[in-house]
């Protein structure tokens, strides 16, 4: 009875942990090791996280930061934030074998991109520089696509014609930040043309809303996700911003004993590349330190499904075959 009525709370965010794209592109690379066997090689991580990137890797994945690394004719594989067509063109000349995991929210930013150059737009692109993601989309036109970081340098960017430029966004940012550049944008560029539908992807908007929500009720908010994993950094910095106290946790043992100093309620969460296991593995280290009481917090319900890309069922029919032949 007294544990009972000393129990403190932990709210466990749902929607939380892997989006539909970030499965889709896990499910890519352990169908090709299935298919195929090891070694299949990954360019770059397939996702923003550490847990999955080593069980990968346990299993035959060898991650490489180029394809240059890659064997002339082996298999490769892009990660979910996509490639530039450079890259793509380097797979060519080196005969390699292309399954492409890419998010098919962040495919779509891409033929944007395309679709405004072609056009004779200006491209502002909106998002953090040294991203994958970002990177991999100022490829698609990189002579007319700036890349815009911040409020300050949406004020000060300039462009060969304001009547002719348009916009197109990281899918990972924070809804605020994302919002806060585009009005200046705006501003500047009465005219300024965007996408029919926001590039800021539905899993990444939903977490961010069920931390909004759910900020007002706790004393402490952590994130599970690996720190170069930018949606989950948005997930902190929603709830910063709103004067809460988050961290970013990579798994249980990096939470801190200073944090849950009287700390009464948690709020639990995971960005869209952290699996469900780091989840529970904090949810019972926190259980030891008293929070025993679980209440799950559902937001909205998310039932997004990607299909495989034909490169990977194309592989998977032809796996017997290459087997037998091999």
């Amino acid at each position: 009875m007294t544990a009972q009525t000393n129990a403190k709370t932990l709210l466990l965010l749902k929607p939380r942990g892997f989006c539909a794209g970030v499965v889709r592109a896990i499910d890519i690379v352990r169908i090709a090791l299935d298919a195929f066997g090891a070694p299949i090689y990954v360019r770059k991580e397939i996702v923003h996280n550490r847990h999955v990137v080593d069980e990968l890797s346990s299993k035959g994945a060898i991650f490489v930061d180029s394809v240059d690394e890659v064997p002339n004719g082996e298999r490769v594989i892009y990660s979910a934030h996509g490639v530039a067509p450079e890259v793509r063109d380097a797979s060519k000349v080196r005969g390699l074998r292309v399954i492409d995991a890419t998010c098919p929210l962040v495919t779509k930013v891409h033929v944007e991109a395309v679709k405004y150059a072609k056009q004779g737009y200006s491209i502002l692109l909106i998002g953090h520089r040294d991203h994958d993601e970002v990177i991999g989309t100022l490829g698609e036109a990189p002579n007319v696509t700036q890349v815009v970081g911040s409020p300050q340098e949406a004020e000060v960017i300039t462009v060969p014609d304001a009547n002719r430029v348009a916009y197109i966004t990281q899918t990972t940012l924070s809804l605020d930040e994302a919002n806060t550049i585009i009005n200046v944008l705006k501003r500047r560029f009465p005219n300024i043309q965007g996408p029919h539908a926001q590039d800021i992807c539905y899993a990444t908007e939903n977490r961010q809303v069920a931390v909004k929500q759910v900020a007002s009720e706790a004393d402490l908010l952590l994130v599970v996700g690996s720190d170069n994993s930018s949606n989950s950094n948005r997930l902190v910095e929603v709830a910063r911003n709103l004067g809460r106290s988050s961290h970013l946790i990579e798994n249980f043992r990096s939470i801190q004993p200073e944090w849950l100093a009287g700390v009464e309620t948690i709020a639990l969460t995971a960005g869209a590349s952290a699996p469900e296991i780091l989840v529970e593995q904090a949810i019972e280290f926190l259980r030891e330190k008293g929070f025993t009481k679980l209440e799950e917090v559902e937001v909205m319900p998310e039932n997004v499904r990607f299909g495989l890309p034909p490169e990977i069922v194309a592989a998977i029919a032809s796996a017997p075959a290459a087997t037998a032949g091999d």
